[in-house]
């Protein structure tokens, strides 16, 4: 069950990146190209939680789960500051 449940913050995050980031190629707002690349970065990291629990549980990538959130949260802080109208 929890490899389900993973699995399926995956999925949220990359569909989430991929709609934020077709709708900046629509309208080409900038505050849509950084949080489309927040959650990117963010469906990176569940990636990462995925393999860390469930594929190679024997292996700690959590200092890489923490620093690809990390990464994606200051793009997206970076987006809200100097892209906001």
């Amino acid at each position: 069950m929890e490899k389900a449940v993973y699995l399926l913050g995956v999925l949220i995050c990359l569909l989430t990146a991929v709609l934020l980031l077709r709708g900046f190629s629509r309208t080409g707002k900038r505050l849509l190209l950084w949080c489309g690349v927040c959650f990117a970065g963010l469906t990176l990291s569940n990636v990462l939680v995925f393999l860390d629990l469930v594929i190679v549980p024997e292996e700690d990538l959590y200092i890489w789960r923490l620093i690809t959130a990390a990464i994606s949260m200051a793009c997206m802080l970076y987006g809200l500051i100097w892209e906001s109208e």
